[in-house]
C-alpha cells in the first residue's frame, strides 16, 4: 500500500484552489476513458489538455442543466481511469458507484463550495467505505474498519470530536484515495493529462 499522507498533497490548494473548493475526483480500475463515458451515457465532447480545459463549460453546465446533466473528463492512468468533475457529483451516486465496479474496484471523493463531503470506494458493486471527510470518526461500508490506521496516518482524526480544518482534510482524502488505489494524481497529471471530455445525465432517484 502507498505511503502518502496529507504532504503529499498540500500542493493543492495552491496550484488548483479552485479546483479543490469545488470537485469530484473517480477512479476506475481496469477500463478505458471511453467505456466510461460509455456507461455513463454521456454525449463526447471532444478532448482537452489539463483539468482547466473542463472549468469553464462544467460551471457553465451547472447553471444551464442544473440538476438535469454534469460536465467531466475522463484521462489515462497506469491502468485506471480518471474521471474529473469541477463543480460536479456524479461520482457522488451509488447507482452511479455501483454500476461502474461491477468487477472492479472504484474510489471517489468530493467536495463542495459549501463544504459538504464525501468518500466512497466501491469493489464489484458493493460498498467497502463511506465517510465524510470532514466527520471521518463516522463510516459505514463492510470495510468501514479496516483502514482507521491508514485515515489516521494520512491525516484524519477518526475520533469524534469537531471537524478538522478543512485545507487539511482535502489534502487528507486524496493521500487516502491514493492509499486505496495505489494511483497517485500530481500537478504534472492534473495540468496535461489528455482528457476525454463529456457531458453525462444525472441520473434520477
Amino acid at each position: 500500500m502507498s505511503n502518502a499522507t496529507a504532504d503529499n498533497y498540500r500542493w493543492l490548494e495552491k496550484d488548483f484552489a479552485r479546483l479543490a473548493e469545488a470537485y469530484c475526483i473517480t477512479l476506475v480500475r481496469g477500463i478505458t476513458p471511453v467505456d466510461v463515458l460509455k456507461a455513463l451515457k454521456a454525449e463526447v465532447q471532444g478532448r482537452g489538455i489539463g483539468v482547466g480545459t473542463l472549468d469553464e463549460h462544467a460551471y457553465e453546465t451547472a447553471q444551464v442543466r442544473e440538476g438535469t446533466h454534469g460536465y467531466l473528463g475522463v484521462a489515462p492512468l497506469h491502468g485506471w481511469s480518471v474521471m474529473v468533475e469541477p463543480n460536479g457529483y456524479i461520482g457522488t451516486l451509488d447507482g452511479v458507484l455501483s454500476h461502474l465496479s461491477a468487477g472492479r474496484t472504484v474510489v471517489s471523493h468530493f467536495r463542495n463550495v459549501n463544504a459538504v463531503d464525501h468518500f466512497n470506494w466501491f469493489e464489484n458493486g458493493k460498498l467497502r467505505l463511506h465517510f465524510e471527510p470532514l466527520f471521518a470518526y463516522y463510516r459505514d461500508g463492510d470495510e468501514s474498519e479496516s483502514l482507521v490506521t491508514a485515515m489516521r496516518e494520512v491525516g484524519f482524526s477518526t475520533e469524534e470530536r469537531s471537524a478538522d480544518d478543512l485545507d487539511v482534510v482535502t489534502a487528507a482524502t486524496f493521500a487516502l484515495a491514493e492509499r486505496v488505489t495505489g494511483i497517485r494524481l500530481t500537478p504534472e497529471f492534473l495540468e496535461n493529462a489528455q482528457f476525454i471530455k463529456g457531458l453525462a445525465p444525472i441520473p434520477g432517484d
